[in-house]
């Protein structure tokens, strides 16, 4: 049964970086596409990025485009969300998914 870890959210203020780690068990990791979402205070859940299996190929929504890079390191089980110039509307919890399974989510808060 897959599982999914989310870590490395907290507080920033905008204009700040931070990066998501979601470390899978319970799958053979490299068998699954990954995503990142989020959802923020109000709103519904977003897809906010998405990673083939072997990581060559990337989608983002258009909100993060060129602020944001998912990336992920199969010999570790890892996808990572790296987040740069990050602004108010940010703000959220962030959820990973793949192979069916939703991760706990980790809070970004980003105020000044």
């Amino acid at each position: 049964q897959a599982q999914f870890v989310e870590s490395g959210g907290g507080l920033v203020q905008p204009g700040e970086s931070l990066t998501l780690s979601c470390a899978a068990s319970g799958i053979t990791f490299s068998y699954y596409p990954m995503s990142w979402f989020r959802e923020g205070p109000g709103n519904n859940r977003e897809k906010v990025a998405s990673i083939n299996t072997d990581g060559t190929f990337t989608t983002y929504a258009d909100s993060v485009k060129g602020r944001f890079t998912i990336s992920r390191d199969n010999d570790k089980n890892t996808v990572y969300l790296e987040m740069t110039n990050l602004r108010l509307d940010d703000t959220a919890t962030y959820f990973c998914w793949g192979a069916g399974t939703w991760g706990q989510g980790t809070q970004v808060t980003v105020s000044s």
